[in-house]
């Protein structure tokens, strides 16, 4: 009855997950279509600009043309800008389009560190958007020159985000307890080993006690109150990895540290 129950309340978990996905992807299809149009009106535009500075420098040069160069810079600046921060917002649906459409078991050769960089953001942002956000010093230290590994994008995007919220839900409970004196510090590296690609993902959060570091990787448990988490998205983690024949390592101490050492193989 128990694992009935279990499954009964996992598969209407998915259920809502499927539906904010449904909602995530058509919310950021919506948005794609006018961010299409900011990016390549401001690239034209730069462009207009660019011709009409060429017209004025063939003109006599005195105070107006003068003016109207350094006019047309400030022009150009601004429409740059705007093109810069506009493909970054469309990375940014792209995101959350590949994260809405769920793994389809297909892995590709993918840039790790892209990947790391762009869901550790999205995470950071998800989080300062919530009804209880908090200040993190946040550092990511990528190995250059990572090879390409084998990963399902889409799934792997969801370990990123997990271990991310996680340590955001614990640095903010150790927030409450010891209030400014306390930094919120968070630091995401990846390293080139022989055999398998590492990453590893700590915070300075309350840590995680012995007696309950292994029951965290199972379905359902969860050390939130009420209505706070499912217990689900460490476990979920834990099966991806799996899946990818990668190897998920908790390391902490209790007061000071919790480290996700995540070591996927190489199999290009």
């Amino acid at each position: 009855m128990e694992n009935l129950k279990a499954a009964q309340e996992q598969l209407i978990q998915q259920e809502k997950l499927a539906s904010l996905g449904q909602l995530t992807a058509g919310i950021a299809h919506e948005i794609k279509n006018p961010l299409n149009f900011v990016n390549n009106f401001s690239e034209l535009s730069m462009e207009y600009v660019d011709e009409i500075y060429e017209s004025v420098e063939k003109l006599d040069q005195n105070e107006t043309t003068s003016d109207i160069k350094s006019l047309l810079g400030d022009v150009r600046g601004n429409l740059a800008k705007i093109f810069q921060h506009g493909s970054r917002a469309d990375g940014i649906v792209r995101s959350m389009l590949m994260h809405s459409r769920g793994g389809k078991g297909i892995k590709e050769p993918t840039d790790l560190n892209e990947l790391i960089k762009e869901y550790v953001n999205l995470a950071f942002h998800g989080m300062r958007a919530s009804k209880n956000p908090i200040n993190v010093d946040i550092k990511v230290q990528l190995e250059e020159e990572l090879p390409k590994v084998m990963l399902n994008p889409e799934d792997f995007s969801r370990v990123i985000l997990n271990l991310c919220k996680n340590a955001f839900d614990a640095m903010r409970d150790k927030t409450e307890l010891l209030g400014k004196d306390y930094l919120p510090k968070l630091s995401v590296n990846t390293k080139n080993l022989e055999d398998s690609v590492m990453v590893v993902v700590e915070d300075n959060g309350p840590g995680v006690p012995e007696d309950i570091r292994d029951k965290l990787l199972m379905p359902f448990f969860t050390t939130k109150k009420g209505t706070e988490g499912t217990g689900l998205g460490l476990s979920i983690t834990h099966d991806i990895i799996k899946d990818h024949e990668g190897v998920l390592e908790i390391d902490s101490i209790v007061g000071d540290y919790t480290r996700f050492i995540l070591l996927i193989p190489k199999t290009l």
